[in-house]
């Protein structure tokens, strides 16, 4: 990597205000400086945006600079954008922009700004992974210019015309509005590597609570108490589990967050008791803007204070946003972040119980009648910082203090979960991000899975694309494979927007209510997968949805997918994307590589494309040969209702024939896992016919009742004679079992192994 090698390295320094500047020279010299009246005339100092006038206080401050990045042409990041993965050449297009906006229905395959910003991109080739973190939360613009490698360039030396291999060269150029450049070079040289060396700098992925991992079910807006009762009941009578019942701005008093709607929700501990009796939760939305009323406590108490953004004048700053005029607290101070800690403890928020988590929208900030509907960048924060400073960072802060809110909440106790639309780089660190208000289109669907790869390798595990699209009403075959591909995703929930036909799971008859229910069925049996793999996302920063380049960054053929991804390093999974589908083309990489089929057993060996057929009930995701997979083999109600029920493995064997994988639990909800060590960390492994369970971390304890119960081994070559347990005592005990030649599958099932302690299984 070279760095300036374009000469685009740029530092534009604050000037003193022309009004100032005119009076002392007017002081000193009758004429005006003619540069001074040039840069006027360039509009340097006032942009126009509609009937908005920015008025630069300090003048044009803008930063940037270049990097050449030698033999590399695929670079992934930047997000949120509605684009591919691989980022694209913009030599003769728009440049990425990084301005978080609130943008309903969102063009896609469009390079501008949606509602989050992480300034962080990737650049992959065989042998080296690299990264540029560009810290700056002001607007940010990154032009990218790749110059493909020339095979031969014929270069004169002396009488004898040499051949001369040139390598592919990408340019990078990043500008932003404002700020310093503080930039951070990521040498890698793995992918692994260099998610580390960003954690280091901005965090992990928050340990989420058990239940958020769950379906969540949501729409604008679910209207009053009997609703949620019937919808709740819903579930149950269908035997669709879910875990979270979601409310949204409807549900407060004239959009006054921290209220609720006397009429419709008159009684909402007694809402929140019926959620819990069948281990559920509820979330409600609570968004930036606070409605200007002065009979209403929250408002009074921040203006007295002085917590809300000022304007260019001093007096607070005013928009519109849903309760109308508003003002916006001022996220960036932390008295203020303090104070809205403080307005989730219980007796501050009536109504609300333990059950209760939080939904921060809108928080780009969104203002109706604003410039790109956002604040007017003269906009002034705490310390005097200009709005334009600190814009992309603005959610960032709001999603700190409600996380921390939660936690204060629960006197330290309670992991909290907090779902934020506008997002910075470390935002993983308080909870998920949702790509935003997307539209019951095929083509939403499809772009969902590029856009969550995104975010996943830049910091964000926890990410999710509302199920059926938000906007519209989807047709029942695309709803069916939304719930298929939503069930694969780190973040799982149905959103509508309120003017769309209710479409609850079982709205659609009984075939495609089979259909969703089976897909969801399919989440909650991986759930052991799942929450270890947000485990190593907690602790080693490895994204939980990862591109195929990351785990095969060797194969070139990898490296432009974006229809297809790993859960982890043991599933593949290639969500159906269009309409009518009656087969996939699925690339399996990895030369020494097998793939088993997690629905038929049939295997294949790696590094080719495979045709698989696909009804509507078929979502094709793969075992990769090598791996063991843990799951629940019952499913109840809510994640909750399956805390002691029993757990299978899937042991697929590679071509050597052994196979690894890891197991970890702990309560499920507290900081325990983290103080007091009550955690449980189990690996797997399988190697010359021995299945062995044993400890991973001897720092953990957390006992468990749970047992193993069923064992699936996929590719065993020859029927054994025998299987055998042994537990730490020594004892063997003999196993019924079943094999099957054809699919080379063997079924362990009816046994009774404790997932915590250390036993083996021998197959004979």
């Amino acid at each position: 990597m070279s760095i300036n090698s374009l000469g685009q390295l740029y530092f534009e320094h604050l000037q003193i205000p022309l009004k100032q500047r005119a009076a002392k020279e007017n002081k000193e010299d009758t004429s005006v400086d003619a540069s001074q009246e040039d840069q006027e005339d360039l509009g340097l100092w006032e942009e126009k945006f509609g009937k908005f006038v920015d008025v630069k206080v300090n003048g044009p401050a803008s930063v940037g600079l270049d990097f050449s990045l030698h033999g590399f042409e695929h670079l992934y990041g930047i997000p949120q954008h509605a684009e591919s993965h691989q980022l694209k050449n913009t030599s003769d297009g728009d440049a990425y922009r990084l301005y978080n906006l609130d943008v309903y229905g969102y063009k896609i395959h469009d390079k501008m700004g949606i509602y989050g910003s992480v300034p962080y991109l990737l650049a992959h080739k065989l042998g080296r992974t690299l990264g540029i973190f560009w810290l700056n939360a002001s607007e940010t613009l990154v032009e990218i210019n790749t110059e493909p490698a020339v095979k031969y360039t014929l270069t004169q030396m002396g009488p004898v015309a040499a051949k001369q291999k040139v390598r592919c060269r990408t340019d990078v150029h990043w500008m932003s509005e404002s700020g310093i450049i503080d930039v951070f070079l990521l040498t890698g040289p793995t992918p692994s590597d260099v998610f580390k060396q960003y954690s280091y700098l901005t965090g992990t992925q928050a340990m989420p609570p058990l239940f958020s991992l769950g379906y969540h079910q949501c729409r604008w807006n679910y209207e009053d108490e009997q609703d949620i009762k019937e919808v709740d009941a819903g579930f149950d009578e269908h035997d669709i589990p879910y875990d979270v019942m979601w409310l949204d701005i409807e549900h407060t008093e004239g959009k006054r967050y921290f209220t609720w709607d006397k009429k419709r929700f008159p009684n909402p501990k007694r809402m929140q008791e019926l959620l819990r009796s069948k281990n559920r939760k509820l979330v409600v939305i609570s968004d930036p803007h606070i409605k200007i009323d002065p009979n209403y406590s929250v408002y009074v108490k921040a203006k007295e204070q002085g917590f809300f953004v000022r304007n260019h004048e001093g007096g607070d700053f005013e928009g519109v946003c849903w309760p109308g005029l508003s003002s916006y607290l001022d996220f960036t101070n932390p008295k203020v972040r303090e104070w809205y800690s403080g307005l989730f403890t219980f007796s501050a928020y009536q109504g609300s119980t333990d059950i209760l988590y939080i939904w921060n929208d809108m928080n780009e900030p969104s203002v109706f009648r604003g410039p790109e509907l956002t604040m007017q960048k003269n906009a002034i924060h705490h310390g005097n910082w200009e709005h334009r400073e600190l814009h992309n960072i603005y959610g960032f802060y709001q999603q700190m203090a409600t996380a921390e809110g939660l936690i204060q909440r629960s006197k330290g106790k309670e992991r909290p979960f907090v779902l934020t639309r506008s997002f910075f780089a470390g935002s993983q660190k308080y909870g998920a991000v949702w790509t935003g208000d997307n539209t019951a289109e095929w083509s939403y669907l499809k772009i969902s899975i590029p856009m969550l790869l995104t975010l996943s390798i830049t910091g964000i595990s926890f990410c999710g694309a509302d199920v059926g699209g938000f906007i519209g009403n989807p047709e029942a075959e695309l709803l069916v494979r939304w719930y298929q591909a939503g069930a694969y995703q780190p973040f799982f929930r149905g959103h509508a927007t309120m003017n769309t036909k209710r479409r609850e799971p079982w709205l659609f008859g009984e075939e495609y209510t089979r259909l969703i229910r089976e897909a969801i069925r399919q989440r909650y049996t991986l759930l052991p997968y799942w929450y270890s793999l947000f485990y190593r996302a907690h602790v080693a920063a490895q994204p939980v949805m990862r591109p195929l380049w990351i785990e095969f960054p060797e194969e070139l053929d990898a490296f432009g997918v974006e229809d297809e991804y790993m859960l982890g390093s043991a599933l593949l999974v290639h969500p159906v994307t269009e309409p009518k589908a009656s087969t996939v083309d699925v690339f399996l990489p990895g030369s020494n590589e097998v793939w088993y089929d997690c629905k038929t057993f049939a295997h294949w060996e790696g590094a080719r494309t495979v045709k698989i057929p696909v009804a509507l009930d078929t979502i094709p995701v793969f075992q990769r040969g090598g791996s063991i997979v843990p799951i629940k083999t019952t499913v109840g109600k809510s994640t909750g209702y399956m805390t002691d029920s029993p757990y299978g493995l899937r042991v697929a064997l590679s071509t050597k024939d052994s196979a690894m994988g890891e197991f970890y639990l702990d309560d499920g909800h507290s900081f325990r896992y983290l103080h007091q060590k009550q955690f449980l960390h189990r690996k797997f492994s399988f190697l010359s016919d021995v299945l062995i369970n044993s400890c991973a971390d001897e720092r953990g304890h957390y006992p468990s009742k749970c047992v193993v119960e069923q064992i699936f081994v996929l590719g065993l070559k020859k029927q054994p004679s025998s299987v055998t347990t042994r537990s730490s005592d020594g004892k063997d005990e003999p196993v019924a079992f079943t094999y099957c030649a054809q699919m080379s599958t063997l079924r362990l099932e009816k046994l009774s192994l404790n997932i915590s302690a250390d036993w083996e299984v021998h197959v004979r």
